[in-house]
């Protein structure tokens, strides 16, 4: 991981998911979905490969949201995927927020090599724990 802050308000980190993450994830959650684990299922999906699980981004998402903001409760998040993310392909996570309000983080994953959009959606964050 590399997490970079620009700015209070501003930071970005890489991570590529593989397929072990993937099931790891189904093993710990109990969605085994095949279009998560089954790679030969996978192929013959309009996919043509496993995609990760939206809640294995979510969990990576707070753990950096965590490093950026220690000790700060998450009392709402919401969350859109309108994109899918995919084993064995780099995933930008952007964090950003505004100074009108300082308690919103704006979230937002791309798949680095097209732009595309895996998750979008926002944090507010709560009081001190």
């Amino acid at each position: 991981m590399s997490l970079t802050a620009d700015a209070p308000l501003r930071a970005s980190f890489t991570w590529i998911p593989r397929q072990a993450d993937f099931d790891a994830f189904a093993r710990l959650s109990g969605d085994d979905n095949p279009i998560h684990v089954d790679p030969d299922f996978s192929a013959r999906t309009r996919f043509g490969r496993t995609v990760s699980h939206g809640m294995l981004l979510y969990t990576r998402v707070h753990a950096h949201l965590q490093e950026l903001y220690p000790g700060r409760a998450h009392k709402l998040q919401t969350l859109m995927f309108p994109n899918p993310a995919y084993a064995d392909e780099e995933l930008t996570f952007f964090f950003s927020g505004d100074p009108d309000r300082p308690d919103q983080i704006v979230i937002e994953v791309r798949r680095s090599a097209d732009g595309a959009v895996a998750l979008s959606g926002t944090c507010d964050l709560g009081e001190d724990r």
